[in-house]
């Protein structure tokens, strides 16, 4: 019996972002192509595919606005165009494709907390963790990850929810969304975020019942593994043991890697792999291996099928080799540095809250 659900629906393929757009479909497309390339027997045997459904617009007002809501079905319907000033785009049918996005988070965390499958890995798009209470920002239109934890606390009687952000960039929206709130610990591995999204710095650390409950860890740009595993040793996983989550989520981006054309750090394919390792050994430690991923970014569509399964290899376990992917990746000695000087910085914030 297969351990595992992979939430897809090629019905994502629909929203469309334009040409030389780095949100396209084609990132969808060239994940599947792997899985496809694998032994299916192996596949089918450790993997239940599972197909979406749309949610409705309560559960988007989880999370949003009904004015945000109601902008981004009205701009669809009118036949897309920019939500932001910068490039959020949607087509005519992103609305629909959008809901279907939230429709397989919630859907993955369903069948997670119902004890169907042991975790789930959601195949989705648009991303979602840029989206804000009232905004669509960074490719993102509702914030996929904030609903499915929303879902998980409101409605499935959850208290503590770890969301591990390990996108390139900050989740500026999701932050934003549980920052006054203990139910949720946020914690973000991203690129030093001045010059996007603009929020995402250590000494945001939460405020009133959110007070402690909300980690930044924003690395200079060239950071490489040792160091961003660093991080994750000496911070994520010792506040995560602390707060005890009966339920982790990752927003998962593979922007991080050293070839992606948008972001700024210097990971290894074979880092994602030592990530999640890390990530499921807490998820079995804390919480009954209750665990969803969540697309996020990742726009090397030459490399992005090898990185997303090998996520899901670690998830479904089931062997799987990035070899090839790694070559040539350069040492930043500079930003390594420098990125361990800001690894103590944090870890000192932090220790007002959490023993570090």
């Amino acid at each position: 019996m297969a351990n595992t659900a992979l939430i897809f629906t090629p019905k994502y393929y629909k929203h469309k972002t334009g040409p030389r757009h780095p949100e396209t479909p084609m990132r969808l497309k060239a994940i599947i192509r792997e899985l496809k390339r694998l032994d299916p027997n192996l596949v089918a045997g450790r993997l239940k595919k599972v197909t979406p459904n749309a949610v409705d617009i309560e559960d988007l007002e989880l999370v949003h606005t009904k004015e945000h809501v109601q902008l981004v079905k009205r701009v669809c319907a009118q036949g897309g165009g920019l939500l932001d000033l910068g490039d959020t785009v949607v087509s005519p049918e992103s609305f629909e494709v959008a809901r279907l996005a939230v429709g397989g988070a919630k859907k993955a965390v369903d069948l997670v907390s119902s004890g169907k499958v042991k975790n789930a890995f959601a195949l989705i798009r648009p991303p979602g963790h840029h989206a804000g209470p009232y905004y669509a920002m960074g490719f993102c239109l509702f914030n996929n990850v904030a609903i499915a934890a929303s879902h998980l606390i409101k409605d499935l009687g959850f208290k503590r929810i770890l969301i591990i952000d390990v996108d390139a960039h900050h989740g500026n929206g999701t932050q934003e969304i549980f920052y006054n709130s203990k139910k949720v610990l946020y914690v973000s591995l991203h690129e030093d975020p001045q010059e996007f999204p603009g929020v995402g710095f250590l000494d945001e650390v939460g405020e009133g019942d959110g007070l402690g409950y909300n980690v930044n860890i924003p690395l200079p740009f060239g950071t490489g593994d040792k160091e961003y595993l660093q991080a994750f040793d000496s911070i994520v996983a010792p506040i995560a043991r602390q707060y005890t989550p009966q339920f982790i989520l990752a927003s998962v981006g593979y922007d991080g890697y050293f070839k992606d054309p948008v972001a700024e750090l210097n990971l290894s394919a074979s880092c994602y792999s030592a990530i999640f390792e890390r990530v499921l050994n807490l998820a079995s430690t804390h919480c009954e291996n209750r665990f969803v991923a969540l697309l996020e970014g990742g726009y090397n569509i030459k490399q992005l099928g090898k990185l997303a399964v090998s996520t899901i290899a670690k998830m479904a376990a089931f062997p799987y080799s990035t070899k090839n992917a790694d070559r040539a990746r350069p040492s930043d000695l500079k930003a390594e540095k420098y990125a361990r000087k800001v690894i103590e910085t944090v870890k000192e914030a932090q220790s007002a809250f959490w023993s570090l």
